[in-house]
């Protein structure tokens, strides 16, 4: 029989922790080491000891929430996300994985199920990385990052991530990654239109896509606006509008790609001159390694070919490599199982964003579940979720969760 969590709590308990931030637009500016983030955390941790937990808070400020199980040495089987936000975020991104963690411990002690493993709900340290590195505290507790190092980083304004931490009073004393881990689940909304737009309600979600990020800088020529003729010009942003083109064009002639350049800068960034220089960003995704390796090689040489025309100097530069992550097999069918006896329609499908489980899955078993969002639309105040949908979505994961709990064998 399966295993349902209750609707209602879960969705007050979102609307009461986004008091926290809570914006005009109707979404959350949560930054972390922020008054506010602080707030969410403490409400969190206030919640996860009402509901018998045991709550520690490591080195690097990641919170663990354990429910014991009856052996209490056993492996724990971790859910969770974060409870930071974007600037301009929404209500549901990472606090949605963080709550549907809780209600399940709730659930199971509302039912008196008793786990032989216990179970925990984790809060990651910045996600989000709008101040430092996305995804940070998984990978420190990873050990992907230094510790000392990575506490000792610096923002702009020359807070580093150890004040900050000490700021909200969550620079913990539990060394990083001290004990057993079973598996994690990470249950999150979509952030894409492909669930809502096939009327569907889950997403069983098999692997992470392979991801490049580049840094792209052309040189031209800065001259003045008036004199020069147009065919005399080598104006880089020209070029650099031609080569967005280009990725434009290969992220729609793979299947399943996707394509961006989000971020520019223009020099001399003068109205009266012809742009002498830009520095933009590239991304190319594919859950096809072999795949994204052909979008690599046709936007180098299409570049190539545009700078050769233009006149210009390029450079790229490959910053960041994201690998394609494959989600444990076991926890992806028992994730599926469930799916099925809540006889919702749903697909099997791929993360095309970052999250910690991304980087959880590269040393433990682990997997995701997908709810939609309204118009596929997230890191936006408009960010929107239905109360059913994500309770659909908490109930998989309950029922996931407890069949990891308490099976004896290797993941």
């Amino acid at each position: 029989m399966l295993l349902q969590v209750n609707q209602e709590r879960l969705w007050q308990s979102i609307e009461d922790i986004n008091q926290f931030g809570a914006t005009a637009e109707g979404g959350v500016c949560r930054l972390e080491f922020s008054r506010e983030n602080k707030q969410a955390r403490d409400l969190f941790v206030r919640w996860c000891e009402e509901a018998g937990c045991t709550v520690r808070v490591d080195k690097f400020g990641n919170i663990f929430a354990r429910r014991p199980g009856r052996n209490p040495d056993g492996a724990a089987v971790v859910t969770g996300s974060h409870l930071d936000t974007q600037t301009s975020g929404g209500r549901f991104d990472g606090i949605y994985g963080v709550l549907a963690g809780l209600e399940v411990v709730r659930t199971l002690n509302d039912n008196n199920i008793e786990t032989e493993n216990p179970i925990e709900v984790a809060v990651w340290t910045n996600e989000e990385g709008e101040l430092f590195l996305p995804m940070i505290g998984s990978a420190v507790w990873l050990g992907m990052n230094d510790l000392e190092e990575t506490l000792d980083l610096q923002e702009s304004d020359g807070l580093t991530i150890r004040q900050g931490l000490q700021n909200m009073g969550y620079l913990g004393d539990m060394e990083v990654n001290s004990y057993p881990v079973k598996c994690y689940f990470e249950a999150h909304i979509e952030q894409g239109p492909v669930l809502e737009e096939n009327g569907e309600v889950l997403g069983v979600v098999n692997c992470a896509q392979k991801q490049y990020w580049y840094n792209l800088k052309v040189v031209g020529q800065e001259a003045h606006a008036g004199p020069t003729p147009m065919a005399s010009r080598k104006d880089a942003m020209v070029a650099v509008s031609r080569m967005v083109l280009e990725f434009d064009r290969i992220g729609r002639a793979y299947d399943n790609a996707r394509s961006t350049c989000g971020h520019f800068e223009v020099y001399p960034n003068s109205r009266n001159t012809v742009p002498g220089e830009v520095r933009f960003t590239g991304d190319l995704r594919n859950p096809d390694p072999a795949v994204l390796e052909k979008m690599d090689i046709e936007m180098r040489e299409s570049l190539a070919k545009i700078a050769d025309q233009m006149r210009v100097e390029l450079n790229i530069e490959l910053h960041t490599t994201i690998d394609y992550v494959p989600f444990n097999e076991t926890l992806v069918n028992w994730v599926r199982e469930a799916t099925i006896e809540t006889g919702l329609p749903w697909r099997e499908m791929y993360t095309g964003a970052g999250h910690d489980c991304v980087n959880i899955a590269q040393r433990y078993p682990a997997t995701m579940i997908f709810v939609p969002c309204k118009d596929g639309i997230s890191h936006n105040p408009a960010e929107d979720a239905k109360p059913v949908d994500l309770a659909a979505g908490a109930t998989v994961l309950a029922n996931a969760m407890v069949k990891a709990a308490n099976y004896g064998g290797e993941l």
